[in-house]
């Protein structure tokens, strides 16, 4: 059992060594951390990015030193991942850092919706149904684009629109067929997410109808807990191990590590 999605201090995550200690006491044979990073000219974006201290680029090498360390006081694999915010206007310069950093592997993410955070309900309140619609086809055109641009190993909860009220549940088959087909012809794959499984919104990333459809375009998962604190972890790990039994899944690790 693996975990190639978790976050420590070096974004919105608690310590390593309390990541790390609670991987080995969930059993996990290893643990992805893969922190917040937004590399953008974008002031929105920029703003958010200082807010939040999603900031890897100026701090992977220290975090980087801190795995070593940690590797050489556990049986569990540590991987040096990153989770990197994804909007077209910024390919060139995650291209460019993704190429320094030279990470074991990339996961990225659409968390960006018409200049908002695309988790946050009150950011699209009030809008009428057509363009609440409008907007979830806006979000699938982006994963499509993060897809297409061979940036990445991983991408991260594809359907987070789920987690909103006013957009959850408008997606359709058709697009979520544009997307297996778009996973299909690429080296970047979805992972299972459990970032909200154990909430009171009992949210698997994908839902049941989309995995079906990336079932039969034959796309291949990975695994991800998008963990923030070590509770989250032990609480996570025995989640998914039955979660992956019941759905008879195959799992992978993210091409970078195949």
């Amino acid at each position: 059992m693996y975990d190639y999605h978790a976050h420590t201090n070096y974004s919105d995550g608690r310590y390593m060594f309390h990541m790390a200690r609670a991987a080995e006491a969930a059993g996990l044979a290893g643990i992805g951390f893969t922190d917040h990073c937004t590399v953008t000219e974008r002031d929105f974006r920029r703003e958010e990015r200082a807010r939040y201290g999603f900031t890897l680029d100026e701090t992977y090498e220290r975090r980087r030193m801190g795995i070593e360390s940690l590797r050489a006081e556990t049986d569990v694999a540590i991987y040096d991942g990153v989770e990197m915010d994804y909007h077209p206007s910024d390919e060139d310069a995650i291209a460019d850092f993704l190429s320094e950093a030279d990470f074991d592997y990339a996961i990225g993410s659409v968390h960006e919706l018409d200049g908002a955070n695309v988790q946050v309900p009150s950011n699209y309140t009030g809008r009428s149904e057509p363009t609440l619609d409008a907007l979830v086809d806006e979000y699938f055109d982006r994963l499509v684009e993060l897809i297409e641009s061979e940036l990445f190993d991983v991408a991260a909860h594809p359907d987070l629109i789920e987690r909103t009220p006013p957009l959850a549940g408008r997606a359709t088959e058709a697009q979520y067929r544009r997307v297996a087909s778009a996973f299909a012809d690429s080296r970047t794959i979805p992972e299972i997410n459990a970032g909200r499984a154990l909430s009171d919104l009992d949210l698997v990333h994908p839902t049941a109808p989309f995995r079906s459809v990336l079932a039969e375009y034959d796309v291949s998962v990975t695994v991800g807990s998008d963990s923030h604190t070590p509770e989250e972890i032990e609480a996570r790990a025995p989640f998914l191990r039955s979660f992956f039994e019941e759905a008879a899944l195959d799992l992978v690790a993210p091409p970078a590590l195949q």
